[in-house]
């Protein structure tokens, strides 16, 4: 990582930071066709795109009782982490569930009511890296919901990681299927022999995840389209470098396509960040990784030449997760609209989200919370508005529902009100 001025930085270099896409391109054309044979072929296609996606060839999908047994075999004092980390997830999203509602409106009584998902689907992702977490943070809120049917699909391989299976069990899910990929998403999306279709499907992936995710759009719903992981750390002068760059290698090691950022109106700080992530990037297990996310285009760290410049970086770039890192962090937070989650102090690691705080991991990325925030118990819930009108009510909308009608052409709404006060 080098350090570069906002204000030096050309069309290409702020194309590269702030459209940063989810490179689903590339694969469109072969997750179409991935999509389709799962669709018409079932399990049959998932097994063979197992064997040639993953090296394995899977005999039994349904691992709902290896799951079962992974949480009983793995180590007590892991055991009792998985079981932390769901409590506190579920706590957070226990919070979010509404309450159905009715009010009196000048006679007119209306109300809103919420209802759950019968059957969704979530991934939990394996691939370089196994993410148990992942699993606790889309099953977790769908159970809080009270959808009926949660179905998990996680990559298989030759052993399935005891920890995901674990923590699946632990967040509560029904089913449980080891198939990974965009054959996955295909699965869930339309059914096969094993693995019942879904109402919508959620949770991270790689780029054949989400271009399957983006495929299926419209025959079944989603959560969102995200790529791969991306953090901005806010800094003034106040913050430890090494804690900023503690943040940024830790995203770094996600994935070599994460993104990550450091922006500060602060020259000196930048300096010691970028001398601290060298200094800790090289003691990690996953260097290669790390050093490839650490020196893409969409990375880098940034003077600003104020805390005003910097804001608005961060409220262009809406980052996945933003880290204040500041002296008056709160006041900083007031003009930052645009961010999936966001860490407050010096304390507060962006991996507590990821793991144990109670905060979903799963964000919008490359802009998107400029649209839209990250997982929740509402991506579960369908809502239903509910209305009684008395006469008198209905009496005095009379003149206002009849004009509307009759500007609009359809004079069969207009009659449907007039007919109720004829004699």
């Amino acid at each position: 990582m080098n350090v570069r001025a906002v204000a030096d930085l050309g069309p290409d270099e702020r194309r590269a930071l702030f459209e940063r896409g989810a490179g689903i391109d590339a694969v469109r054309g072969d997750v179409a066709d991935i999509v389709d044979r799962v669709r018409e072929e079932g399990d049959v296609a998932v097994r063979e795109f197992s064997a040639e996606f993953d090296g394995v060839q899977v005999a039994n999908l349904d691992v709902a009782d290896a799951a079962e047994r992974a949480y009983e075999a793995v180590d007590e004092s892991l055991r009792e982490t998985i079981e932390t980390a769901a409590a506190n997830v579920r706590e957070f999203h226990e919070a979010q569930v509404p309450e159905d509602w009715r009010d009196d409106f000048d006679g007119r009584e209306l109300g809103r009511r919420f209802r759950p998902l019968q059957r969704v689907g979530v991934y939990a992702p394996g691939g370089t890296a196994a993410y148990p977490s992942s699993a606790i943070m889309g099953v977790v809120p769908a159970t809080v919901a009270g959808v009926e049917e949660v179905v998990v699909c996680t990559p298989p391989a030759e052993e399935l990681n005891p920890v995901t299976l674990a923590a699946i069990h632990a967040a509560g899910a029904d089913e449980v299927y080891s198939v990974g990929g965009a054959q996955a998403v295909a699965a869930m999306a339309y059914g096969t022999e094993s693995i019942p279709a879904v109402q919508k499907v959620v949770g991270p992936g790689n780029r054949w995840v989400t271009a399957a995710k983006a495929a299926v759009q419209g025959d079944v719903s989603i959560d969102f389209l995200a790529g791969p992981s991306e953090v901005l750390v806010l800094a003034d002068g106040t913050a430890d470098p090494a804690f900023v760059a503690s943040d940024l290698v830790a995203q770094a090691e996600h994935d070599e396509h994460a993104s990550v950022v450091c922006v500060t109106d602060d020259e000196s700080l930048a300096t010691a960040v970028v001398e601290a992530v060298e200094t800790q990037v090289s003691e990690r297990e996953r260097e290669e990784v790390a050093r490839a996310a650490l020196s893409s285009d969409a990375s880098g760290v940034f003077v600003a030449r104020s805390m005003s410049e910097a804001i608005l970086f961060a409220e262009e770039y809406a980052a996945e997760h933003l880290s204040i890192q500041a002296e008056d962090d709160e006041a900083i937070l007031d003009r930052v609209d645009s961010a999936g989650s966001v860490f407050l102090g010096p304390y507060t690691p962006v991996a507590a989200g990821d793991y144990a705080s109670g905060t979903n991991h799963v964000l919008p990325t490359g802009g998107g919370a400029k649209r839209h925030g990250g997982l929740s118990v509402d991506h579960f819930l369908r809502s239903t508005t509910v209305q009684r009108i008395e006469r008198d009510g209905l009496a005095d909308l009379s003149e206002t529902i009849t004009t509307l009608a009759e500007a609009e052409g359809l004079e069969a709404h207009a009659e449907s009100v007039r007919l109720r006060f004829e004699d």
